[in-house]
């Protein structure tokens, strides 16, 4: 234990480390918020992934597989695509959008300047729905560093939970948006390594990858069929779907377009896009088969929440605690990675977007740097309070919040690229929909409601959209 403690304890000096250079670096909020857009392709595209996947690749990812088997690969396959075309549709055309709307900071900022919206309303709702959903998603950060630190460190879930959220937040109050991108590319490396380290060894212990699937197949066989879920249930056109659409969430998740956007130009963005696949891809497939081998080589079964442990339960009896230390680290590196950026863009949205937007218009660089920091601040605690059941699900926090994103998001920003058609009221009408249709699809049980609510959400935002949009273009053509 003393080695696992050692490992983690070098790994979070190390980040505050980096905390403090960036610290030293940043000056105004444009610092703050996007490193002066001064990221080249490697600190992009491992900024961006890292920030991506959090602490659900190392625990929700593999729990997901432990639990249900070979199913979880459609999760896999649908983030893949989705990560795919979010680099290709969305990042060099944001890059030169955001910065042709009066260098704009947010996303808020870039859909005021977008459509001329004088009234301010894109504006503030766009920040609330980011403050409300990123407050959650950062919860599920949080949660995942209060099961690790109990791991590791025994005690109480609630001073885990404050032992393990307090260096994220320590970082990101000081460095801000240079401080996450730095430590994103250590954070990503980590992940990157354990997750493949893990996954060998596990395939090894089993007896290779043959005798694995044979294990598997003696075992339950239900477990290597994609189409069952984890009850033996067929997953059906719903379920498949509903796994797939994870990938519908990419182009509407602010902290990764934020990455797009801090680029030091769209000529990075290819590069950025090649490291970027082959990091998600890897990875991705890495974390289904710590899940699967975890059946086969934890003596202890997991049930409930408890499955989400496989990767941290692996680690810890398959390794030498120094390597083990690395692989906690890891874990937290991916929690503290996403959680951070979480922070980091909602705060943004309150200084930039509401405090400046609606109390203080004239308030100076540094009143504005210091309101985000406080926003980080505040966001963290209420956060922290959500965290606080230790019952709390990451894969069930992270699937909410990223439906929340993509479909409030998703529609408005690639529809908002690609159709000059698309106005100021469509756009609203789409965040609104969007989002809603999220909070209240979670109400229904059964047949339909089963399916994962982004699909509904994104379906019902792109027509308000375009609804809106049209008889917007009529009114305007008749002169109403």
């Amino acid at each position: 234990m003393p080695y696992l403690q050692l490992a983690m304890i070098v790994y979070m000096v190390a980040c505050l480390g980096l905390g403090w250079l960036a610290w030293r670096r940043t000056r105004s909020l444009g610092d703050y918020l996007l490193g002066g857009r001064s990221l080249g392709s490697w600190v992009t595209a491992l900024s961006a992934q890292a920030s991506d996947m959090s602490g659900w690749l190392l625990m929700g990812l593999p729990g997901l597989a432990y639990a249900s088997g070979l199913d979880a690969a459609w999760v896999s396959l649908g983030l893949l695509i989705g990560t795919y075309l979010n680099w290709t549709v969305v990042a060099a055309r944001l890059r030169s959008a955001t910065e042709q709307s009066n260098d704009a900071l947010t996303l808020p900022d870039y859909f005021e300047y977008r459509f001329q919206d004088r009234s301010r309303a894109l504006r503030s709702v766009t920040a609330l729905v980011i403050l409300v959903f990123f407050t959650f998603y950062a919860s599920s950060g949080f949660v995942a560093s209060g099961k690790l630190f109990q791991q590791l460190f025994g005690g109480a879930y609630a001073t885990a939970m404050l032992s393990g959220s307090a260096v994220m937040v320590l970082y990101t109050f000081f460095g801000g948006f240079l401080a996450i991108s730095w430590t994103d590319v250590l954070q990503g490396s980590l992940m990157f390594i354990a997750l493949v380290l893990v996954a060998v060894m596990g395939v090894h212990l089993a007896g290779g990858s043959g005798a694995m699937v044979a294990a598997l197949d003696a075992r339950n066989p239900n477990l290597l069929d994609p189409l069952v879920g984890s009850r033996g249930e067929p997953l059906g056109a719903v379920g498949v779907v509903s796994l797939l659409a994870w990938g519908l969430g990419y182009p509407g998740q602010p902290h990764i377009l934020a990455r797009f956007m801090a680029a030091r130009s769209a000529k990075e963005i290819p590069l950025a896009r090649r490291i970027a696949m082959g990091w998600v891809l890897i990875t991705l497939a890495a974390a289904v088969v710590v899940g699967l081998t975890g059946l086969l080589v934890l003596h202890k079964p997991l049930a409930g929440a408890q499955s989400e442990k496989v990767f941290v339960l692996m680690s810890a009896e398959l390794f030498h605690p120094v390597i083990a230390g690395v692989c906690m680290a890891a874990i937290m590196a991916a929690i503290m990675s996403t959680a951070s950026a979480q922070l980091l863009v909602a705060s943004s949205a309150f200084a930039e977007d509401l405090y400046q937007g609606f109390v203080r218009r004239t308030a100076g660089r540094q009143e504005l740097l210091w309101v985000g920091r406080s926003a980080v601040l505040i966001i963290a605690i209420v956060a922290f309070a959500i965290g606080l059941d230790p019952d709390s699900r990451v894969f069930e926090l992270v699937a909410w919040a990223w439906a929340g994103f993509g479909a409030a998001f998703g529609p408005a920003i690639v529809l908002s690229l690609y159709w000059r058609g698309t106005s100021r009221n469509g756009a609203l009408a789409g965040i609104l929909v969007g989002g809603a249709t999220v909070i209240l699809w979670k109400q229904g049980h059964g047949g339909i409601f089963d399916l994962y609510e982004i699909v509904p959400g994104c379906a019902l935002s792109c027509l308000a959209i375009w609804g809106t949009s049209a008889w917007d273009g009529v009114r305007s053509r008749s002169g109403g």
